[in-house]
């Protein structure tokens, strides 16, 4: 099936959305028992933990863990802001800077200015955006990011997304409760595909259209290790406690350039193999063999498609055994804990 079409449908029981593109699961939503991120709490600070740079705090959902802080005292009370899924029996990660995201707009209560997505380079749009900008935020003090999906969206949904998240950020930083609450609930899947998933798509919402689109399919193939990749090369990818470990193998490709064409395929393939799957933290990569002159390429094919993945990756390097690592964010739930 050519085109791109999203599903909104719940697979056992739980909310989820997927992403199909030719036919191929690009991305793949499942609502789970944890506090999803963007959830934002009136927390209370218990006890700093100085060897680990951060404080334990006590939220309405249990212990969270705060990094980088100063000057906050036991029993103070914030408002902080999920910005990803825990590991099994860890506190649940927060952060103080505030983002409250929509289709449109990103207000940034702590970090003042106007700014426009720089993939919008077109300079009349972005004047038509600057402009509604200045028109709805004039009498905040927030900051405002203007999403790429605002190219070519009409004026008056543009300034109505940008209103509701102002009033929402004015809501949370005018209320004086001391009472530790959940105030935002994180977008669940659906929510969360019509804030990301902003191309052009067909929308399907049958009930059943996960099974009728093949994606049950793509998931049973996503639980198992095995990733295939042009030109006959396989990514083996297996999720141990302390990293994720990913092989490159060149399959039956016996030519002088088979590590070379391997890896790179893998460069392509990785963010999505890792995003259907759920998998953050220390990602170490065993590559095929291939002539050192080549690692700048792989690096540099890896970097572009990580930019349009979304989710954030350091680029850590080689190690002395020529493995490459990167370090990723714990953006979702990996799909083995869900599907259980």
């Amino acid at each position: 099936m050519k085109g791109r079409t999203i599903i909104l449908d719940h697979l056992q029981g739980r909310e989820t959305a997927a992403l199909m593109v030719d036919g191929r699961l690009e991305d793949l939503l499942i609502a789970s028992d944890a506090p999803a991120p963007g959830t934002i709490y009136r927390a209370r600070t218990d006890r700093p933990v100085k060897g680990q740079g951060g404080v334990f705090l006590t939220t309405s959902d249990g212990p969270a863990f705060l990094r980088k802080v100063k000057g906050l005292a036991p029993g103070d009370r914030l408002l902080v802001q999920v910005s990803g899924y825990a590991e099994p029996g860890k506190a649940i990660p927060v952060t103080q800077k505030l983002l409250l995201k929509s289709r449109y707009a990103i207000i940034t209560p702590d970090a003042p200015g106007l700014n426009i997505s720089r993939t919008i380079r077109d300079e009349e749009e972005r004047v038509r955006l600057l402009e509604i900008a200045h028109d709805t935020m004039a009498d905040s003090s927030f900051g405002l990011i203007l999403r790429s999906s605002c190219a070519g969206a009409d004026d008056d949904a543009i300034a109505a997304d940008i209103t509701a998240m102002k009033t929402l950020a004015d809501q949370l930083l005018n209320d004086d409760s001391d009472a530790l609450e959940t105030l935002v609930d994180g977008d669940g899947p659906h929510a969360l595909a019509w804030r990301e998933w902003t191309d052009p798509a067909e929308i399907v919402t049958d009930a059943g259209a996960l099974e009728t689109h093949d994606v049950i399919t793509a998931i049973d193939t996503a639980l198992g290790s095995r990733e295939p990749l042009t030109g006959g090369a396989v990514l083996f990818i297996e999720p141990t406690r302390a990293l994720v470990a990913v092989d490159v193998n060149t399959g039956t490709d016996l030519s002088p350039a088979a590590g070379l064409k391997a890896n790179l395929a893998c460069a392509r393939t990785l963010p999505r193999a890792l995003r259907i799957r759920g998998l953050g933290g220390q990602i170490t990569l065993d590559l095929a063999p291939m002539p050192k002159k080549e690692r700048r390429l792989f690096e540099t094919t890896l970097r572009a498609a990580l930019r349009a993945d979304g989710e954030e990756t350091i680029l850590a390097g080689w190690t002395p055994l020529g493995h490459y690592e990167l370090q990723r964010k714990r953006g979702r739930v990996p799909l083995r804990e869900i599907s259980r």
